[in-house]
């Protein structure tokens, strides 16, 4: 396995990136529409149609590059120095990231419902998590400052 992996390196790479790039687009897209679906009234034209973009969103987009993100990147590590402390990092900042996009998947769940009680100040703020999670993930992994 290990031979495989690096001899198709540079692949598994890109296509980990282009993953993360699709992942990070919904993850800072779906809690904007949040925001939005807030003012719209439960059952009303606007609130269906919201409901259908974050399903799509999230079905279509997220879900499969959170799962691609984490293929091609424990292939990665698969190869990987551990005793590197930037690593273990990365991964713990990874986790949060899929914790944050099970919590965005819950919320959506209650929009779908029509069950949201948060307002939109909650997703506004929630909107910024993945933004500090990815930050601190490119400065891990290019910094590596430990």
């Amino acid at each position: 396995m290990s031979a495989f992996i690096l001899d198709h390196y540079a692949w598994i790479k890109a296509l980990h990136v282009i993953s993360v790039i699709a992942w990070m687009a919904g993850l800072l897209y779906l809690p904007r529409l949040f925001v939005y679906h807030c003012d719209a009234p439960p059952g009303s034209p606007q609130s269906e149609t919201f409901k259908i973009m974050e399903r799509r969103l999230l079905r279509a987009i997220m879900n499969p590059a959170m799962f691609a993100v984490w293929i091609f990147g424990t292939a990665m590590l698969w190869v990987q120095d551990w005793s590197q402390a930037w690593l273990h990092a990365k991964v713990v900042l990874i986790s949060a990231m899929t914790v944050v996009h099970h919590v965005f998947a819950l919320w959506r769940k209650d929009f779908a419902a029509d069950r949201n009680t948060r307002p939109a100040r909650t997703y506004r703020i929630a909107n910024e998590i993945p933004t500090v999670l990815m930050i601190a993930i490119v400065i891990v992994v290019i910094v590596k400052p430990f």
